[in-house]
């Protein structure tokens, strides 16, 4: 009689683990990968030195005026000279735990709501989305309980890049929901109107949508009727990104089985039901890349408010470029912009690839 007995996994060689294999299987594989390789180092290598060597261990980062840059390097004394300029803007010094305390407020809340393990997360949506803008509102403009008022004219720099983007990713989600699915009903009205609306707004750019706001839009409201500026380019946004939204999630809409539609129908359920229950969710965890790729591109976007006279992050870092006292260092300026709008970006791309792969939207085999 043969007794067969198990035995421990053996650990994987050497060469697919370390640091050699790696290199081995990705870089070196073949002869012509290996000449790539070469070739990229070749041409990469004293680039990104370079880079190190001006960006990191030539530069200056403290001081008063210029005259401190002696280094040969970056002279990054411009950035931290500025640096309460390029977070709050214009606004008042003696006002800046206001916008601090939105800072924090958003960013506990925003945590809060995306780690999937939160409890309670119903509650905490509907603070986030019903009554944390009302307290944004009253911390930035004031004008209640005892907060002077502070003019969106002096609102600016990444305050002003993050307020557009978050709450124009906010606000044309749910919208963009309502107008997928009227671009899908069985209404004839419903279905023209919706479609006529996205078609608009799409078929026209960003940029012009804003200028619409800014300066056509008062010509057709009344005298009496004083529309702030911001409050008009967010709208534009809002509407503006609510288009793209619906297509993305009408794509996804799309991409459901009929059998799904079937089913639910079998279940007993009505329309709306059978959408937030059933239908919905698939769609949009279909959908995650797509809209995180569109809502990425309304934060890159949110820079084309200088053309109506809002003063942005990048606005801002040409406001100080044309400083006489800092003329000549618009590399470290675009450098530090470029900078902060990637780590947001490549925050939300990465938080979208964990998406996938926390609820399996790649279909992975």
């Amino acid at each position: 009689m043969v007794v067969y007995r198990d035995q421990p996994s053996l650990p994987a060689p050497a060469s697919q683990t370390s640091i050699a294999g790696w290199l081995r299987k990705n870089l070196f594989s073949s002869v012509t990968n290996s000449v790539v390789t070469l070739a990229l180092l070749y041409f990469l290598v004293p680039q990104i030195w370079h880079a190190i060597e001006w960006g990191l261990l030539k530069s200056d980062w403290f001081g008063d005026n210029r005259s401190q840059c002696v280094s040969g390097g970056a002279c990054w004394v411009f950035i931290t000279n500025r640096l309460n300029l390029f977070i709050y803007g214009f606004y008042p010094s003696s006002a800046y735990w206001r916008v601090n305390w939105v800072y924090v407020l958003t960013a506990v809340q925003v945590v809060a709501l995306l780690y999937p393990k939160t409890p309670h997360k119903t509650i905490l949506s509907v603070i986030f989305f019903v009554v944390y803008p009302f307290v944004v509102f009253f911390l930035l403009h004031g004008g209640a309980f005892g907060l002077p008022v502070v003019e969106t004219n002096k609102w600016g720099g990444l305050m002003l890049t993050l307020l557009l983007g978050i709450v124009g990713t906010i606000a044309a989600l749910p919208l963009g929901i309502v107008l997928a699915l009227g671009r899908r009903s069985e209404m004839p009205i419903i279905r023209a109107l919706s479609v006529v609306f996205i078609e608009f707004w799409r078929a026209v750019p960003l940029i012009t949508v804003l200028f619409m706001a800014s300066v056509m839009l008062p010509l057709f409201l009344s005298g009496q009727v004083n529309m702030d500026k911001l409050l008009r380019a967010m709208i534009g946004i809002i509407l503006f990104e609510s288009a793209y939204v619906a297509e993305v999630i009408r794509g996804g809409l799309q991409a459901i089985p009929k059998g799904q539609y079937e089913a639910a129908k079998a279940l007993g359920l009505n329309y709306w039901k059978s959408m937030g229950l059933i239908i919905m969710p698939q769609a949009l965890k279909l959908t995650i890349p797509s809209l995180v790729n569109t809502f990425i591109e309304l934060f890159k976007d949110t820079s084309l408010v200088t053309i109506i006279g809002l003063f942005d992050l990048l606005s801002v870092a040409k406001a100080g470029l044309s400083d006489p006292a800092w003329l000549g260092f618009s590399t470290e300026a675009y450098t530090f912009v470029a900078l902060v709008f990637w780590v947001f970006c490549f925050g939300m791309s990465r938080y979208s690839m964990y998406l996938e792969k926390l609820l399996h939207t790649g279909h992975k085999r």
